[in-house]
């Protein structure tokens, strides 16, 4: 029988106390500037975040000043946050006079605009003024910002990006999901080692199985990458299961799913999509009859709890694992909500030093030969 650790939803998960030795606040940056609904769920996010903190982390903001407070005087979200609310929940505001928008190129923009909000709140945490870092901005600036301030976690290859995917049994990690299209064999194995780390730490799962994405279960299924990998995974002492199958993923085989991020990107734009169709699908067919619709009013309450498993904002986030130091990249389009979570995957990245984990089973793995 399952415990009521185990039931609990990852979403659910995020909002569990953190036993931790870390010394000192952890503050987590939020940035402002990004996405594409604007700044205010950004702001409303970096509030309700702030609100539920209790003592365990402090939020920092930073953006345009001048923005941010004409945005709180207009009232931000549901709750109508005003600016007296950044201090009365203790969130702290930073001015960064420049923004990157999604069309910029990364290393253009990051090269003219060393005031960015992105640049600002990556250099807090390498000053150490900061320990964890927000954004729904531009992935590739992010990424290239992240690389630039914070640096590589010592004998890491290529940072990943790890992706949540709800399945039967909670979900799984699949990295990478776009940050390297071609890798190597031992960069394969890290993203298995700092998906581990991340599974463990942070959604509580004490042996995650890691699972390698191929065209077949057998050993000598795939291509060469996928093969050689594979060899590296047996000889790891990881918790590997072998490979599986892109029909073993939502059915929670594995709970680290490890590919490349050509692949990884791909099966995370489908899932995307599959939801939108999915739910799309539902409301015309219930349009069709009278029947359809008091059908639909019988399963509404199981509709919802299904919604909130499938739903990216009930987990926040997508870890930058690798980079020395806490980033989390969050869909362009995040709610404040996403944008909370967010904050709460951050917090446990640092409270359960996850980095440091990652560092030594880099170590133990062997370190960089590129």
């Amino acid at each position: 029988m399952a415990t009521k650790q185990q039931e609990l939803t990852a979403g659910a998960r995020l909002n569990q106390p953190v036993e931790h030795g870390f010394r000192g606040p952890i503050r987590i940056v939020v940035d402002a500037m990004a996405g594409d609904n604007g700044i205010a769920p950004n702001i409303e996010g970096a509030i309700e975040a702030a609100r539920i903190a209790r003592g365990r982390y402090q939020v920092v903001l930073v953006g345009d000043e001048v923005a941010i407070k004409t945005e709180l005087a207009s009232g931000v979200g549901k709750a109508e946050y005003q600016e007296e609310d950044l201090a009365k929940h203790g969130v702290e505001l930073v001015h960064a006079s420049q923004s990157i928008d999604m069309h910029e190129t990364p290393t253009e923009a990051l090269r003219n605009k060393r005031d960015s909000s992105i640049l600002v709140g990556l250099r807090m945490q390498k000053q150490k003024r900061a320990e964890g870092f927000v954004s729904s901005g531009s992935t590739g600036a992010v990424m290239a910002g992240a690389l630039l301030s914070l640096g590589r976690i010592e004998g890491v290859s290529r940072p990943a990006i790890a992706s949540f995917m709800p399945t039967e049994h909670g979900g799984c990690i699949i990295l990478d999901v776009g940050a390297n299209l071609d890798c190597k064999p031992h960069q394969m194995l890290q993203f298995a080692a700092m998906g581990s780390s991340f599974c463990r730490y942070v959604f509580d799962k004490p042996e995650p199985k890691v699972g390698l994405l191929s065209v077949g279960e057998e050993a000598s299924k795939g291509d060469e990458l996928t093969q050689k990998t594979h060899q590296l995974l047996v000889d790891s002492g990881l918790n590997f299961i072998g490979n599986i199958e892109g029909k073993d993923i939502l059915r929670g085989t594995a709970d680290v799913v490890v590919c490349d991020g050509f692949i990884g990107n791909v099966i995370l734009k489908f899932a995307e999509s599959v939801v939108r169709m999915f739910f799309g699908s539902i409301k015309r067919y219930v349009y069709t009859s009278i029947f359809a619709q008091l059908g639909a009013l019988l399963i509404k309450p199981a509709l919802k709890r299904f919604a909130k498993d499938l739903d990216y904002e009930e987990y926040g986030g997508a870890p930058l694992l690798g980079v020395d130091g806490v980033c989390i990249i969050c869909h362009g389009r995040s709610t404040a909500k996403a944008i909370k979570n967010a904050v709460l995957v951050a917090y446990r990245c640092v409270a359960h030093q996850v980095n440091q984990h990652i560092r030594e089973q880099v170590q133990a793995y062997g370190k960089d030969t590129d």
